[in-house]
């Protein structure tokens, strides 16, 4: 069955057929409906706005797919996070249904950067920095990097990737971003087995801090989408404001403890470490593995900037999402 979309226009229906594909069209009112709702129904979806419906016929019947009613009490919360369930699969189905490699592309990035700064370290210079073993030790930074860099940079085309969409479909807005976080969010829970492959081949020992990783999941996600409220709606009216960040992400990549720990840092660039966010947050991500590697003065100054950011990200972007949609 395919998709079913609500509508309030002929605009909105395109759109959505851009983003979904749905060519055949049927459109009928919706009574006791709620507004901006989608969710999944006999195989296929549909998103109600403003009461009206646009109907798809099943594939090669011509009849009308079956809806059934939404719950009349439904709050606004389940409807956003159904939504943001939606576009999160429906990003990760576009990104991997052409690809002959599919999941495998989720972690061949962090493994390869991870075996050349491993042969690097290991067998090229004499290593000074992190622990042993020191694949293992790289991994547990560099799979939330990964994570990190890609949402953040693809929040800058957070409302660019799907204009029509974006204008015509009414949902809460924080929604294109969250959908990039959740859906690099997804790649990175499904590249973990990597690093309990080498953690069993390499022999590292496991501890009690292995508790605090979806702590360390749970920051990072937040702070990804604090950043990326804000970046998105900033890029829109600043295209430069996309290169500048690829630019900062790859200065942030040497300047954060992922190839060395936060404590291996000179007495002078000390610092650096308690004004970066991710040096705590990986630090929790490495607990299980390597105890010294946690500093609880780090984690909670990570919790703090993590909490004005997402506070910040929610102002500015609040402010700043009318001006969007003119603009877009």
């Amino acid at each position: 069955m395919r998709p079913v979309l609500g509508a309030c226009d002929e605009a909105s229906a395109e759109a959505w057929e851009d983003a979904f594909g749905d060519p055949s069209p049927v459109w009928g009112v919706w009574s006791g409906a709620e507004e901006g709702t989608v969710e999944e129904v006999s195989g296929g979806t549909r998103l109600i706005y403003q009461n009206i419906l646009r109907y798809s016929a099943q594939p090669g019947t011509g009849r009308i797919a079956s809806v059934t009613q939404s719950p009349e009490h439904r709050s606004a919360r389940a409807t956003a996070w159904s939504s943001l369930w939606l576009l999160t699969r429906r990003d990760l189905k576009v990104r991997y249904s052409t690809s002959l490699l599919g999941y495998l592309w989720s972690i061949l990035d962090p493994l390869l950067m991870s075996l050349i700064y491993w042969f690097i370290f290991t067998q090229v210079f004499n290593r000074t920095v992190g622990e042993s073993p020191y694949i293992v030790f790289l991994l547990t930074a560099m799979l939330p990097w990964v994570w990190f860099n890609g949402a953040v940079s693809d929040s800058t085309r957070a409302f660019l990737r799907d204009v029509k969409l974006v204008r015509s479909v009414a949902l809460p807005r924080w929604i294109w971003v969250g959908r990039i976080v959740a859906s690099k969010g997804i790649e990175f829970l499904l590249s973990l087995p990597v690093l309990v492959g080498f953690a069993v081949f390499s022999g590292a020992s496991v501890g009690w801090g292995l508790l605090l990783f979806p702590l360390g999941a749970v920051l990072l996600a937040a702070l990804i989408l604090g950043i990326g409220l804000i970046v998105a709606p900033l890029t829109v009216f600043f295209r430069d404001f996309e290169r500048a960040i690829k630019l900062l992400l790859r200065v942030l990549f040497y300047a954060s403890p992922v190839i060395y720990g936060a404590g291996d840092l000179p007495h002078f660039a000390q610092p650096l470490a308690w004004l970066n966010p991710l040096s705590g947050i990986f630090s929790l991500f490495r607990a299980g593995f390597f105890p010294d590697q946690l500093d609880w003065g780090l984690v909670a100054s990570s919790a703090g900037i993590t909490a004005v950011l997402l506070v910040v990200g929610a102002l500015v972007f609040r402010r700043s999402v009318g001006g969007v949609l003119k603009e877009l």
